[in-house]
């Protein structure tokens, strides 16, 4: 993400530099010439105007909030991920996404199993490495599915009947560790499991990075390509009267 996260910050300076240095040189020539501007380039001018602090009673830039608005939203979302209800919330609109929330459930599937496995075969007590496990998962959603788990094989039943009760995990997964239980292999079932996924979400994000590319592409051209336009369009109109 590296990539696209500096692609991205550039093109919001530059166009912050246009709006506030070069719109607004635009907007006097299109004022000494007295013509009727077309609403896209009133509203390129209001929007110019706002993120320079140009307009009458505007206390801060636009510019400004800009810039804090990405930092505003993470302190915010931290704040509310520190309550519980919050991460709750949080975690279970996350993993209901499209695309991104079948990459964020199988990646704590992978994060869980792999962590469960490598409990499991340094000798730890499955109720303890269950409790471990779930507390380092990371996901709401799963840690509340874990201690279902843990405190049903506490009462005697099996791992995979109460996992497959949560719903959280596809089938493969509890099949999977149902054999991993009636064959005394749980850890390397486990560590199978995580591989499987681990890989899944590998060639997902792939798929999804390098579609990012041309995505930007496209956006970053509709944005230059409207701003051009609200500036040519009162040119024509210039030259007409002049002629």
């Amino acid at each position: 993400m590296v990539y696209p996260f500096a692609v991205i910050s550039i093109a919001l300076i530059i166009l912050t530099l246009i709006m506030v240095f070069i719109i607004p040189q635009f907007e006097g020539i299109f004022a000494d010439f007295e013509i009727e501007l077309p609403a896209l380039t009133m509203w390129l001018i209001k929007t110019s105007s706002w993120v320079a602090g140009n307009n009458p009673g505007q206390t801060v830039p636009g510019a400004v909030w800009m810039l804090a608005s990405p930092f505003i939203v993470a302190i915010i979302y931290k704040m509310i991920r520190k309550t519980p209800i919050g991460r709750a919330t949080t975690d279970w609109i996350w993993a209901r996404i499209p695309i991104f929330g079948g990459l964020i459930r199988k990646s704590t599937v992978a994060r869980f199993t792999r962590t469960l496995s490598t409990l499991i075969s340094a000798g730890v007590p499955i109720l303890e490495a269950i409790q471990i496990t779930a507390q380092t998962c990371g996901n709401w959603i799963y840690e509340r599915a874990l201690i279902k788990v843990h405190d049903s094989i506490r009462e005697g039943e099996s791992f995979a009947k109460p996992l497959r009760e949560t719903k959280v995990c596809d089938a493969l997964v509890v099949n999977m560790i149902d054999v991993g239980e009636e064959t005394g292999d749980m850890d390397s079932m486990l560590s199978k499991i995580a591989d499987n996924y681990d890989e899944e979400v590998d060639v997902a994000v792939g798929s999804l990075v390098s579609l990012l590319e041309p995505l930007m592409v496209i956006v970053l051209g509709g944005i230059v390509g409207t701003i051009v336009l609200a500036m040519f369009l009162p040119m024509i109109a210039m030259i007409e009267s002049l002629q």
